[in-house]
């Protein structure tokens, strides 16, 4: 019931990787859907960048109304991320479903030009999550399946450090955009459709369709039924993972909130809101390799605790410091070194538990109790917001993640003396 268990699974790879250095240290497949997901991660961080300020002082949003739509663009792919991971075990072709979800995706970005109302505007929404529900799974599960067991912290680090690239340049294209054209809403959409259109493009030409090497065990070549899937559930490590997942994203608040917070305590202009999430994607970036690996030496549970608890420290701040200039630089710091501990953390403790053949089920179960609960949390937040204010409603999170730490440090607990 620990995210520290080290034990292999009986059907694991346990090559032993060569060469010094991060990027020797992983597959050439997780680079190349680090690649995917840094071009995808600009299409989609252009949008997200704009869209809270976009839907709050061009469309006129209440903090409920952008809560509630906020939660359907988070909550849509994590019930789609089931269905998504057990297509690609079931079919055994986990690119077939991972470029369904970027090609979806895809096709939605052109259709925010045309969405003027809530409604259109939600299903569009709606569809693009479905899109990211179907592809994070099989991809995540074509990571793990390509990487030793020790080294999984470190691989989840490379790619997300790579996706944090294009989280990078997302926002930051945005702006510019902004800055420089009539229509800048709409130019952003557009630019963001066509980079959408280049990441699927790089997945269908160089990303192998299936694993290189001997070939499979009968079992592995059976479809994967709906029972096996089912009794996942009976693995005490992994309903723990899906368990203390759920509860920390209870009172986890969604980025599009915090950067709203940080912009009205520290007086940040509207002009300026969209580098925000570059913030927090720098340190992420920096951070993202070195804390995976150190995962892998320490142990995933004290990796992925400290994440919380500097996300708790950012809570903090946003309450209780006064506005300075360094308010922005510490939120955003710790913001980014929470999704550092925890983003890659995560799924790489999967791959002691799950076993390959149900890699991406296993995955998805825990991703989809963990989105499960962040949309809750996004409709409750802005529901608290409109109510009470922004103030009670954080510091009510506040006190929630840190009770909700706590019982996940305990169910977490490792056994033994093990980290």
């Amino acid at each position: 019931m620990y995210l520290t268990d080290r034990s292999t699974p009986r059907d694991a790879d346990t090559g032993t990787p060569r060469g010094r250095g991060p990027a020797r240290k992983v597959a050439p497949v997780v680079l190349v859907l680090g690649t995917v997901s840094l071009i995808t991660d600009v299409s989609s961080e252009m949008v997200t960048a704009v869209l809270p300020l976009y839907l709050v002082t061009r469309l006129g949003f209440s903090p409920l109304g952008f809560g509630t739509l906020d939660g359907v663009y988070n909550g849509v792919s994590a019930l789609v991320q089931l269905t998504g991971g057990h297509l690609a075990d079931r079919v055994r072709n986990h690119k077939l479903m991972a470029g369904l979800g970027y090609g979806l995706s895809a096709l939605c970005k052109p259709l925010l030009l045309l969405a003027g109302s809530v409604g259109t505007l939600g299903t569009v929404l709606a569809l693009e999550r479905t899109g990211k529900g179907l592809r994070t799974a099989p991809r995540d599960a074509m990571i793990s399946l390509s990487t030793p067991s020790a080294n999984q912290g470190r691989a989840f680090g490379v790619h997300r450090a790579m996706d944090t690239t294009g989280a990078m340049l997302g926002p930051l294209a945005a702006f510019l955009i902004l800055r420089t054209a009539a229509d800048g809403y709409d130019a952003v959409f557009g630019v963001s459709a066509c980079v959408a259109v280049l990441g699927v493009l790089v997945l269908v030409l160089f990303v192998p369709g299936r694993r290189r090497g001997a070939p499979e065990a009968e079992e592995h070549r059976q479809p994967v039924r709906v029972h096996e899937a089912l009794a996942l559930l009976r693995l005490p490590r992994l309903r723990a993972l899906a368990g203390c997942a759920a509860l920390l994203g209870l009172t986890t608040v969604s980025d599009a909130f915090v950067y709203l917070l940080l912009q009205r305590r520290a007086g940040i202009g509207d002009e300026w809101f969209t580098l925000l999430p570059l913030g927090t994607a720098t340190v992420f970036l920096l951070l993202a390799v070195p804390v995976g690996a150190l995962a892998d030496r320490i142990g995933r549970r004290t990796v992925f605790l400290a994440g919380h608890a500097g996300l708790l420290t950012a809570y903090a701040l946003l309450l209780w410091t006064p506005s300075t200039p360094a308010l922005p630089l510490l939120v955003l710091a710790l913001h980014g070194t929470f999704y550092a501990a925890t983003d890659g953390v995560l799924p790489a403790a999967l791959a002691d538990v799950v076993p390959e053949r149900l890699r991406a089920t296993g995955l998805a179960v825990v991703g989809t109790s963990q989105a499960l609960a962040r949309f809750c949390c996004s409709l409750a937040f802005g529901a608290a917001w409109t109510v009470w204010g922004d103030g009670p409603a954080l510091a009510g999170s506040a006190v929630g993640l840190l009770c909700c730490a706590a019982v996940a440090g305990m169910v977490l607990r490792p056994a033994g003396g093990a980290r």
